[in-house]
Parts: structure tokens; sequence; C-alpha cells
């Protein structure tokens, strides 16, 4: 009985075991299933994470190439305008449009300033210039922001016409109050001959030049200059010229830059004429350009754009031309008009051009009543629009904030477009190619985001972040990849345990440092005492490995009863204070070694001897620098490829009789490949993308130059200095996202190879 009792409890015993090991391991598979869900979970994460932020990174660049939008927002008839008054409807030769685009202005020829609504085309002021009575204007002059005008008419006068439309906030509503401005005249060409175009530059309360073509075919000029003496009171003289006729053609439009000291005419036979000014001469002729390629086309309007250095040239074949004044040894006059990029052309003669006061982008219109929007840094055709086939456009305006435009056609049709165009400087020429910017002798790579003035012409060449990126990584790698491997190796094959057990641990903790504080000290502390012993380090470069090797001769030539007091792997310290008296001397021959080989002083030396120039903050500086911030990288991941070599290859090779070095150099090294190339690959990365080092140690000047002693800018160190200064939804905003984009790209790229040719190393060395 007390066996049977035995026996069943023995079974309850098993079956309860049993039971408890099947719930254990459901649960250990359930513990499993929850892992690989959760790791699995994670990982889904982070390329989901990734993924998101390449999505949002595209969608603040994809707008930078984004065509413009020009739409129609309204459209009335001058005839429906002025039901009392056709006549003056009729004969409109200027418009104007106010800022906020609800306010035009329409002048007609008989000096009637009518402001009109652009919401319900209501009459709001009407005004006659009492200069014009008696006279019709026959050519306009108007500034950028369309809120001055000279006026020239029929009686070889210029008028000065200021308008204000003077919007107003009250109860949360804007209302207008526009008022004119008018009274000085200046006579510029004789009363019986018609201004048929007219040009000003300079300020009417102070100096200034207006030059007028008349229908007599003449070209006049009046000069005005104030001077203020010593007491405070102002003279004003004024001048007339008449420009000798040395044209061939008629003489049809007129333009005068933006230092007054440059007088440009076009003529019917399709060449400008260049003549120089001079407040205190009359005007010298410089030279003559052919403009317009072929026979029979001729220059039909000359504009300057914002800043009033870029030439806007428009002839009868429909072609348009950029130009500017490039700098010239063998010209008349030091420079020479150049024709920097030819712009879209139309199929009719262009007859009206309107540049803007936002940069360097302008609309023009032909005679068929086709309008294009152009922007001459980017060499960008931005948008088509137009009034009416076949209807020439006899008036037009482009909004101030170049968000609009307010034309007026042959028929009388009056229309208000809107304007969709956040980036016209931005293309891919613009960011990846050479362009011709104002003032420079030729097209090149410059990075140059912002200015002292809105006439500044944005430089945004990615090309010099790029280079500055591969010359930063490249210094640093010079400097980093042999100290790093050549030390990971000695530690891995020839250093005592003991040693390499606080060796490698204090090399560790080096990558712990925070950039910030490596910029810090490279920027301020290491970059001016280098600055002042550039020879001793050129130096240290001779004397070190010279005196490594002598003291390895002299160690090896001593008799093994002194070798054998020093531990194997130990050795290598009899080298510090060798080195340290290298470092030593060095410095104390720096003096001497300057004023023997450099004249007394290197960066004068540089400069004249080799065209270089010498920057405090240089590449040498972020080289050492950075270079020490990925030293404990290459060198930890490389010793961990050295030390997992099989030892039996090691052993193997010693018993067969190579020697330590043989050893490491044609089995150890090989057999590590992998890993070395992956420890580059991972100090590659880690030096492209720095940002701390190189904003802080360098002087952040995107220039391309190979010079060690100059500095440079990478495309982190830019995304972080400009960023601040970027506005939200700005090109520059989204320009930096692309820099950011590159930056991802490049880093995919190089981790991507590596991890190829990680692999297709491994694959090899393990079939030998």
């Amino acid at each position: 009985m007390q066996i049977e009792l035995g026996e069943k409890a023995v079974t309850s015993q098993r079956r309860l075991s049993d039971r408890e090991s099947r719930v254990r391991l459901m649960k250990r598979k359930l513990y499993d299933r929850i892992a690989r869900w959760v790791v699995a979970g994670g990982g889904f994460t982070i390329i989901a994470s990734i993924l998101a932020i390449l999505l949002f990174i595209l969608m603040e660049i994809a707008p930078l190439f984004r065509p413009a939008e020009v739409t129609e927002v309204n459209r009335s008839t001058v005839t429906a305008l002025f039901t009392d008054t056709p006549e003056i409807g009729a004969d409109i030769v200027a418009l104007s449009i106010d800022e906020n685009r609800e306010v035009a202005c329409l002048l007609s020829a008989g000096g009637v300033v009518q402001f009109i609504s652009l919401k319900t085309w209501q009459l709001l002021e009407s005004h006659l210039l009492p200069e014009i009575r008696g006279q019709k204007i026959t050519s306009v002059w108007q500034s950028f922001k369309s809120d001055r005008f000279v006026l020239g008419t029929d009686h070889g006068l210029a008028v000065q016409l200021h308008i204000g439309y003077n919007a107003r906030f009250f109860e949360g509503q804007r209302s207008y109050r526009p008022a004119i401005n008018s009274g000085s005249t200046w006579p510029v060409a004789p009363s019986n001959e018609r201004l048929t175009d007219v040009a000003f530059s300079g300020d009417p309360e102070e100096s200034m030049i207006i030059a007028g073509i008349s229908d007599k075919g003449r070209v006049h000029i009046f000069q005005q200059t104030k001077e203020a003496s010593l007491f405070g009171e102002a003279e004003v003289d004024s001048a007339h010229y008449q420009l000798e006729q040395i044209w061939t053609g008629k003489p049809a439009a007129v333009a005068i830059d933006g230092t007054m000291r440059n007088l440009y005419m076009g003529s019917t036979d399709g060449k400008i004429y260049h003549w120089l000014l001079s407040p205190a001469a009359a005007p010298e002729f410089v030279t003559t350009t052919k403009a317009v390629s072929g026979d029979g086309g001729g220059i039909t309007d000359l504009q300057f754009l914002l800043g009033g250095r870029t030439l806007i040239a428009a002839d009868s074949n429909g072609g348009i031309g950029a130009w500017f004044l490039v700098r010239d040894s063998i010209g008349p006059a030091g420079w020479r008009l150049t024709k920097i990029r030819d712009l879209q052309t139309h199929v009719g003669s262009v007859v009206k051009l309107a540049p803007s006061a936002r940069g360097k982008g302008f609309i023009s219109a032909d005679a068929d009543g086709n309008l294009f929007l152009h922007h001459s840094t980017s060499g960008r055709f931005l948008a088509e629009f137009s009034t009416g086939a076949g209807i020439p456009v006899k008036a037009l305006s482009f909004a101030p904030k170049a968000n609009g435009a307010l034309t007026l056609a042959a028929d009388g049709k009056l229309t208000h477009w809107n304007v969709d165009n956040p980036h016209p400087e931005a293309s891919v020429k613009s960011f990846f190619g050479k362009v011709w910017y104002e003032g420079y002798e030729e097209p090149e790579y410059v990075w140059q985001s912002t200015g002292g003035t809105d006439e500044f012409e944005p430089k945004l060449s990615l090309v010099p972040l790029l280079f500055g990126s591969l010359k930063g990584t490249l210094y640093a790698l010079v400097i980093a990849v042999p100290l790093a491997i050549f030390g990971a190796l000695f530690t891995s094959q020839f250093m005592h345990p003991g040693l390499r057990n606080k060796i490698k641990p204090t090399v560790e903790i080096m990558a712990a440092l925070p950039s910030v504080v490596l910029g810090f000290l490279g920027g301020l502390w290491l970059a001016p005492r280098i600055e002042i012993i550039i020879p001793a380090l050129l130096l240290m470069a001779v004397v070190l490995p010279l005196l490594t090797l002598l003291v390895s001769a002299l160690w090896k030539a001593l008799p093994g009863r002194y070798r054998s007091n020093v531990r194997p792997g130990v050795e290598s310290l009899v080298l510090v204070p060798v080195l340290l008296f290298g470092i030593w001397l060095s410095l104390q021959l720096n003096g001497f070694m300057e004023t023997m080989l450099f004249a007394g002083d290197f960066r004068v030396w540089l400069y004249e001897q080799a065209g270089m120039s010498f920057d405090q903050r240089n590449a040498l500086v972020v080289g050492l620098v950075m270079g020490f911030a990925i030293i404990p990288l290459i060198y930890t991941i490389s010793e961990d490829a050295f030390s997992n070599v099989p030892g039996n290859l090691v052993s193997g090779s010693l018993a067969l009789g190579a020697t330590r070095w043989q050893t490491a150099l044609k089995v150890v090294v090989p057999t590590a490949a992998a890993g070395i190339f992956s420890a580059v690959m991972i100090g590659l990365g880690r030096a492209v993308g720095e940002t701390m080092i190189v904003l802080m140690a360098t002087g952040n000047t995107p220039i391309m130059d190979w010079n060690i002693f100059n500095g440079f800018r990478t495309l982190s160190a830019n995304i972080a200095v400009e960023i601040p200064e970027a506005p939200l939804g700005g090109t520059l905003y989204r320009v930096l996202f692309l820099a950011a984009m590159l930056l991802f790209v490049i880093t995919f790229v190089v981790n991507t190879a590596a991890e190829l040719v990680r692999q297709r190393l491994r694959r090899q060395f393990q079939k030998l």
C-alpha cells in the first residue's frame, strides 16, 4: 500500500514537473516573441524615423525647383475706368502699383495722374501735373519701386514726379490717401525737340544725371552736382552736354548706371555705345559693342537691374542679354562691357522691360503680347503669360515685392497679375555650376548668402562648401590615420599586455572629449601658438623621425645583457624622453630657422615667395584638432581588428622564421584589412560631419584653395552658421536643407561603400 502511494506521489510530482516545464517553455517562447517584436519594432522605428527625416528634408528642398506661376487676378479696360474722360484713358504712358497690390497709379500723356482700386476698379483720386500743362509726356523713367518718375516731354523738359500711396490702418481696415509731389523740372534738350527716351541716376536733392534721346536723333545730358562747403553752404552746379554723333543707326534707348559714371546708348543698328561720365568734364566716349548678332536687329530697350550694375539689353529680334563691366587691363577705361549671359528669347520684338525691386529678376514684354519672367543671376526663365495674342504691351509695372504685376495692352485691357515666385535665384547651375556674378572677372564658385543692402546679389554655390568638407576631412585623415593605425598595430602586436591594458583605455577615453571643447581649445589656444612656431613644426617633421630611427638603431646595437633588463614590449617608453627632447629642440631652433630660411617672417615669406596667404585659424589647426578627435575611433577599431587575428596564424608565421615585423605586416595587417578599412571609414564619417571643431578652429571662409595655411567652410559648419539668420521658408533656409541633404547623401554613400568593401575583403581573406 505504501509502495502504491509512493508511486502515485512520484507520478503526480512528475506530472507537476512536466506541467511546470511546459509553462516555463511557453513563457520563454512568449518572452522571446515579445523580445523579437520589441527589437524588430525598434529597428523599424529607427528606419521609419530616418525615412521621415529624409522625407521632411526633401519636402523643404522641393519648392526651390518649383516653377514660378503667374495667374490673372482680375481685368478691366481703360474705357470702363474713364467713361467721362476717354481721351485720358486712351493715352496712358506709365503704370505703378503699391506694395500691397490694392491701388494702382495710371499716368497719362497729358500729365493726369489717376489712382484706382485694383479690387473694385473704382477711381480713388485724380491729379493734374501743372508742369506738364501745354505739353505731352513722351518718355518715362521710373524707379525700381515705381514710386519715383522722371518724365520726358515734347518740349525737351524732364519733370520729377514722386507718388505716395500712404496706407493707413483704422479699425482693422487698410485705407489709402494717395498723394503726389512734383515741381522740379530740368531742361534736357532744346524746346523744339521731343524726348523719346529718358534715363536718370542719382538724387534730385543732391547730385544727379539725366540723359535723353530726342526725336532729332541726338543724345542730350543734363548734369547737376551739389557740393557742401566747410561752412555748411551747398553749391549747386549744372551743365548741359550734347554727345557727338558717332553712331551709325538711330538712338533707341539710353541708361545710366548706379554710380553715375557710365552712360550707355543702344541704337537701331544693334550696337551699345559707352561713355564715361565725370562731374567736372564732358562725357568721354569709351567704346562700341555689338549687342545684336546678325543683321537687321536693333536695341529696343535698356534697363539696369537692382543695384545699377547689370544692364539688360532687349532687341527687335526678341533677344535679351545681361551685360556688365568686367575689368580689362588693355581696355580704354580699364573696364569693358561684357555680355554675361543670354536669357530666354522672345519670338517677336521686345518692347518693354520692368526690373524687380527685390533682386535680379525682371519682366520682358514683346510686340505680340507675350510676357516672360526672368532671373538674371540664375539665368532662369521662370514663367510666361500673355495679355492677348498679337496685342502689344503698352505699359508694364512690376510690384515692389515682386509678387505681382500690372499690364496695359494696346487694346486698352488693364490686367492685374499675381506672381508666385518665392525662389527665383535657385537653380542647379546656381548651386553646383560656375556663375558670373557682378564685379567678378570670370565665372566662379562662390558662397555669400547675405549682404549689407537689398541690392546684394546672393551667391549660393554649394561647391566651396563641398570642397571645404573634403579639405578638412583630408587633412584630418592625413594626420589621424597613420598615427591611429600604426599605434593600434604596435599596441596589439608589440606592446607588453600590462602596458597595453593601461594605454588602450586611456586612448578610448579621448573619444569622450566634447567637440566644442576641442574646437574651443583649437581656435583660442592652439591657433595663436601654432602661428608663431610654423618653422618649428616643419623641423619636428624631420627631427622626430630621425631621432626615432637613431634611438632604434642604438637600442638594437646594445649588448643583449643590457636589453634583457627591460621587459619586452616596454622598451618603447625609452622613446618618450627622446621625442620630448626633439620637440624642445625644434622649439628652441624656431627663431633661427625662421631667420635663416624664411627671411625672419614665415608669413611674409609664404606670401611673397609662394603667393599663399596665412590665416591664423587654418586647415593645419583643424587637421591637428580634428585628427586628435578621430584618432580614438580609428585606433580602437583597428586595435580590435589586429587583436582578433587568430593566434595560430601569428604563431605559425613566427615558427616558420618570420620576424615580428614581418608577421605583423604580412599576416596580421592583411587579415585585419576589413576592420582597418571600417575604422578609416568611420573616422571619415566623423570628420565629414564634424561641426564644432571646424566652426571654431577655422576662419569659416568659403574659398576653394588647397593651401594648408588657409581656412575653409564645411557643409555642417555652414548650416550651423547660417541657420540663425535664415528666414523661415526663404531661399537660404531651403538651401541649408539642401546642404543637409548633400551631407546625408555623402555619409550614406561612404558608409555603404565601406560596408561593401569590408564584406568583400572579409570574403577574400576567409578563402585564404
